[in-house]
């Protein structure tokens, strides 16, 4: 079965895809399958500006109104259908989609997430690509008191389990997420704000139009300044138990201004830009170190930052850090590979929950299922999922 992820991240400034054939070996009764999914075809498509401008100005701690996340839900789901359409052509169609949409809120009460909406109306995909859609994934995870969070160990786990010693997975997109196993294991949660709040301050000054801080040059010029980072990382978020999540609701451009006025001083814009992306590397090798984690896969938009990269490895001399590459996924469309993942899983009857990953009590199978322009004809069903194993398609 071909099935084609989607997936824009906390980070908002472009939609992920990724296409992967998945075959399976073993029975299909009682018994688990071994899968094998090969990536046909992955891309990386920015939003438009004007719609990126709309949707973060949309974002929480600012108002908006019904009627503009309807109309966001409209012009991210047919820009998420384009995106769609372009690359099952480019392999020559699909047999299903997985699509994340755009997450808006995350609704967290301390230690518990409440609720969480993604926008982006699978309806338009299925009509532009023909395929049933996969949609709405995080929701019945929190319904049985996880944390819709982060999904990606469902991922994580099956193709860490194999390492002996502790390994884990790390994801640097907005927000930071970390899958650790061990034998007999595993646990995942969210760490703290990886690009976020660096991409808020590049974005607030137009340092750069990407609205990221392109190969660090910016964090480059600066300075870390000591007593701000000590404030940051006295954040209450950090001494939670894991699981746990977290998101821009929190981690936000008002969260810098207000640290930034707790100092009562001026600090140099590239000095908090380089005190920020020092924030994640500490509380990244804080978590790493404690964890007692010998081999560490990275991936997400944070691990073609240097100043991140280089410092987590220079922060954990005992640990192996490399790119999630090295696991088959390859580190740019990892979270979109998950989606494909999880969109075979739900049309299988597969749960693509790890409760010790979001705090679910149960397994549950994820999301509601848009039909395609033809009958829904379902697979026939798998019990679980033994083992996985990812390549890239042979160059042609």
């Amino acid at each position: 079965m071909r099935v084609l992820g989607l997936i824009s991240g906390t980070s908002h400034d472009g939609i992920d895809a990724a296409v992967v054939d998945f075959t399976t070996s073993g029975g299909f009764t009682a018994h688990g399958v071994d899968l094998h999914g090969t990536v046909l075809a992955a891309t990386s498509v920015p939003y438009a500006p004007e719609l990126r401008a709309r949707l973060i100005a949309a974002l929480p701690p600012a108002q908006t109104t019904l009627a503009e996340v309807a109309e966001l839900d409209t012009l991210i789901g047919q820009a998420f259908a384009e995106v769609a359409a372009d690359i099952a052509a480019e392999v020559g169609g699909v047999d299903a989609v997985c699509s994340h949409g755009q997450t808006v809120y995350h609704w967290v009460d301390g230690a518990h997430a409440l609720g969480t909406l993604q926008i982006g109306q699978p309806a338009w995909i299925a009509e532009k690509v023909g395929a049933p859609v996969v949609s709405d994934i995080r929701i019945r995870d929190i319904t049985v008191g996880g944390h819709g969070a982060p999904l990606v160990s469902f991922l994580d786990e099956l193709l860490l389990r194999s390492r002996a010693g502790v390994s884990a997975a790390l994801n640097l997109g907005g927000i930071s997420n970390m899958t650790v196993v061990r034998q007999g294991g595993l646990l995942a949660y969210d760490i703290g704000p990886a690009n976020a709040l660096v991409d808020a301050v590049i974005v607030e000054h137009g340092l750069n139009p990407l609205g990221y801080d392109d190969d660090a040059a910016i964090a480059r010029t600066g300075q870390v300044d000591e007593a701000l980072l000590a404030a940051l990382l006295e954040d209450a978020y950090y001494a939670l138990t894991p699981p746990k999540s977290t998101g821009k609701e929190h981690f936000h451009l008002g969260y810098v201004h207000e640290h930034l006025a707790a100092q009562g001083r001026e600090i140099a814009v590239a000095d908090v830009v380089r005190t920020l992306t020092e924030l994640t590397v500490r509380t990244v090798a804080r978590d790493v170190e404690a964890a007692g984690i010998g081999f560490l896969a990275v991936s997400g938009g944070g691990c073609r930052n240097p100043l991140i990269l280089d410092g987590l490895r220079a922060a954990l001399p005992a640990t192996e850090v490399v790119l999630a590459d090295e696991l088959g996924a390859a580190a740019d469309s990892k979270e979109a590979i998950l989606l494909a993942l999880i969109g075979w899983s739900t049309m299988h009857g597969v749960p693509a929950i790890v409760p010790g990953g979001t705090g679910a009590r149960e397994p549950r199978i994820l999301g509601t299922i848009t039909p395609g322009v033809g009958p829904l004809q379902m697979p026939e069903p798998v019990a679980s999922i033994d083992s996985l194993v990812l390549t890239e398609a042979a160059a042609s």
